[in-house]
């Protein structure tokens, strides 16, 4: 029996270390479904926007609210919920978030309007604000630092299987099922990772906690749901300088300044802006912000366009996004190898690049565009993005020391899903703005109600298209060539973005350094090899 090399560098307990790739499936298998959840719901939009009893009859502004609600609770509870998780112990903030998910979930399911769902969707939101930051805190602890990296890149990897599955579980559920079908599928996952994480799940925590800043947590939530509902009532109206829109907005802005001034001068912060300090931690923050920016926007847009415009099913449409997943599971665990390879700011800057090419090659696309195109753009996006995700979480996660992993975990998570809200609400408002002015026109011959209600999307016009009967179909060509118009320069927006990001990361990332000794190695072997 040989004993472990180099026991006194250990810092992982031996039983624990023994069961390590165990608990990372899952910790996959939580942030599976957390993940899962958003992806489904992409699919189930149009369907949720079909009037009773098909659907909720869901304006495009209570869709994105729908999406909005989960996003934002989420993202404004993530600091604290990493705060508790270090305090009072990660596996306990897990079971308890995993638990108030699954409860959501089941009352989502069984939503009764438009309002209800944003709700409940909110009741999710707050379960996952738990599960999120502890699934990759856990992970820290478990993994020694020299493994940390390729853990990332499974977990990372875990993300893009959730993306995969997502929307093929909504088309199928919704083929064959009700609409809520799409939140209750969580429950029995719930209930299977609950007993799982319960058996094999170590627990964890921060020696030297920080104090809870409720007064932080309130003004960020209050902030960025003004300054969301702002923006979103914006390409509701097709008027960002109506008066309530702008006082919204400004609101919004202002709260999130007095809370970057309470958290300077606070002792215990939710966020400690003095990370932001560290260039390279920031630009990593920024890059992650950025890329869910520009992704949540697209594929919000993505599903009308392959079901309203192409006539595709949900679960034609799931399948269509494989791609997208596919690239995520095949890169994103061997994009450590890249970065070993070029360095952690040629991998990320050209992947953000690629990602800012197939989001404007979605301004290329047609009502009669070859499919397999749209194929070649999901794939390359989802390489794009494996290549920015892996890098950046790694370079957040080896920034702070490992007893602040909770706190690095949510700082990640919280600028991804701001980042998204931010996508969904600006590219959405841009999306729906554009459609309004194309579509206006046609609807002329409309009573003034209707004509603003069929304005508000593409599917709203094909709504009223479809009540008029025979009279209607002369609204069906235009919603088309409105929505297509809207879709490419939202898509030029989202590139835009995507542009921005890789300036930032070829600004401030480190790039590879070897030291002069490894420069040396590597000569020696090349010239053994020769």
């Amino acid at each position: 029996m040989t004993t472990p090399a180099g026991p006194t560098e250990r810092r992982v307990p031996e039983a624990v270390h023994r069961r390590r790739w165990a608990i990372l499936g899952v910790l996959m298998l939580s942030l599976l479904i957390v993940v899962l959840d958003n992806s489904i719901l992409n699919v189930a939009i149009k369907t949720i926007s079909t009037p009773a009893p098909t659907g909720l009859g869901a304006t495009q502004s209570e869709l994105e609210w729908a999406i909005n609600s989960y996003t934002l609770v989420f993202a404004g509870l993530l600091f604290t919920a990493g705060l508790l998780g270090d305090r009072l112990g990660r596996k306990k903030m897990l079971l308890a978030g995993l638990a108030v998910f699954g409860i959501g979930s089941a009352l989502a399911a069984e939503s009764g309007s438009p309002v209800q769902l944003i709700a409940f969707r909110a009741v999710m939101g707050l379960g996952a604000a738990f599960v999120m930051p502890a699934t990759l805190a856990v992970l820290m602890n478990v993994f020694e630092r020299d493994e940390q990296p390729k853990a990332i890149g499974i977990w990372a990897g875990g993300v893009g299987i959730a993306i995969a599955i997502g929307p093929i579980t909504g088309g199928v559920l919704l083929d064959h099922f009700w609409w809520g079908s799409v939140f209750l599928v969580n429950v029995p996952i719930v209930i299977i990772a609950l007993g799982l994480m319960v058996w094999l799940v170590p627990d964890s925590r921060d020696p030297n906690p920080g104090r809870v800043d409720p007064i932080g947590v309130v003004l960020s939530v209050i902030g960025l749901v003004l300054l969301v509902y702002g923006i979103i009532k914006g390409g509701q109206l097709a008027d960002f300088t109506d008066p309530q829109v702008l006082a919204t907005i400004a609101a919004g802005l202002a709260v999130l300044a007095a809370f970057v001034v309470f958290e300077k001068r606070s002792d215990h912060p939710s966020v400690d802006v003095t990370y932001f300090k560290n260039k390279v931690f920031s630009a990593a923050i920024a890059a992650i912000a950025l890329v869910f920016f520009a992704l949540m926007g697209v594929t919000f847009f993505s599903v009308f366009y392959t079901q309203s415009v192409r006539g595709y099913s949900p679960l034609q449409t799931g399948l269509l996004m494989l791609p997208l997943a596919a690239a995520q599971m095949i890169f994103a665990p061997r994009a450590r190898l890249v970065v070993d390879r070029f360095g952690n700011k040629a991998t990320t800057t050209a992947g953000l690049v690629v990602l800012a090419a197939m989001l404007a090659a979605f301004a290329t696309l047609d009502a009669d565009t070859p499919i397999w195109l749209l194929e070649v753009v999901f794939f390359l996006m989802g390489a794009g993005m494996a290549h920015v995700m892996t890098p950046t979480s790694v370079v957040i996660m080896q920034a702070l020391p490992r007893e602040k992993a909770g706190s690095a975990s949510a700082l990640s998570n919280t600028f991804r899903q701001v980042g998204g809200a931010l996508g969904i609400a600006i590219l959405g408002s841009v999306l729906s703005t554009t459609y309004r002015d194309g579509i206006e026109d046609k609807l002329s011959q409309l009573p003034p109600g209707v004509r603003h209600t069929a304005g508000e999307s593409i599917e709203a016009t094909l709504g009223v298209a479809a009540k008029l009967g025979p009279n209607g179909k002369a609204l069906i060509a235009p919603a088309n060539d409105a929505f297509l118009h809207a879709m490419h320069l939202t898509a030029l927006c989202g590139a835009g973005v995507a542009v921005l990001g890789a300036v930032i990361v070829a600004l401030f990332l480190p790039g590879r350094a070897p030291t002069s000794q490894e420069g040396q190695e590597e000569t020696e072997l090349v010239t053994a090899d020769h």
